[in-house]
C-alpha cells in the first residue's frame, strides 16, 4: 500500500493526527462492513479505538463516509461509504500513481513504467476484495491448535 500512499494528493488537506495508511485502513474496514460502528472497525483493523474515531472523522469531513443513528441502538453511530462521489474522492481515485512508482522502482523509463502499470492492474482485478475475503476464512478452517493460521504466517499481508 506504500506506494498507493506515495501517490495520494495531499495539497490542501493540511496537517492531520491520523496516518494516511491508518485512514486507508478504515475506509476500505468501511467500504467492506457497511452499517459498522467504530468499536466493530477497531476489533476488525486492530486500531485503538480513539485512531478509528479520528480516521472516521477526517474521512467524514471528506465526504467518503457517512455516518447515522442506529435506529434498533440510539446509542451507537452508524458508518458507512457515502454513496455520493466526493471531490475529495474523486480527486484522490485520478491520481495518477506515475511519479511514486517512478521513484520506488528508480526508473525514469516509460516503457517499464506502463509494464508495471498493467501488471498491478491485472493483479487488482484478480485479488478482488472478494477473493481476500475467502482467504480470511480459508484461513481459519486451516488454524492449529495454537489458533494460528499456516496460511496467514506464510507471507506478507497483501492489504499493507
Amino acid at each position: 500500500m506504500k506506494i498507493g500512499e506515495e501517490a495520494i494528493p495531499t495539497g490542501g488537506v493540511g496537517k492531520r493526527a491520523t496516518s494516511t495508511r491508518s485512514v486507508l485502513v478504515v475506509m476500505l474496514d468501511v467500504y467492506a462492513h457497511p452499517d459498522t460502528t467504530v468499536g466493530e472497525i477497531a476489533v476488525r483493523s486492530g486500531l485503538p479505538q480513539s485512531a478509528v474515531s479520528a480516521c472516521v472523522a477526517r474521512l467524514r469531513e471528506t465526504g467518503s463516509v457517512v455516518t447515522a443513528t442506529d435506529p434498533r441502538d440510539r446509542r451507537r453511530t452508524l458508518v458507512r461509504q457515502n454513496p455520493e462521489l466526493s471531490d475529495r474522492r474523486a480527486e484522490v481515485a485520478a491520481a495518477p500513481i506515475d511519479g511514486a512508482l517512478s521513484t520506488a522502482l528508480g526508473t525514469n523509463d516509460p516503457a517499464e513504467l506502463a509494464e508495471v502499470v498493467a501488471l498491478l492492474e491485472a493483479l487488482a482485478r484478480r485479488l478482488s476484495p472478494e477473493m481476500l475475503a475467502r482467504l480470511t476464512v480459508d484461513a481459519s478452517d486451516a488454524s492449529d491448535a495454537s489458533g494460528t493460521s499456516d496460511a496467514l504466517d506464510a507471507g506478507p499481508s497483501v492489504a499493507h
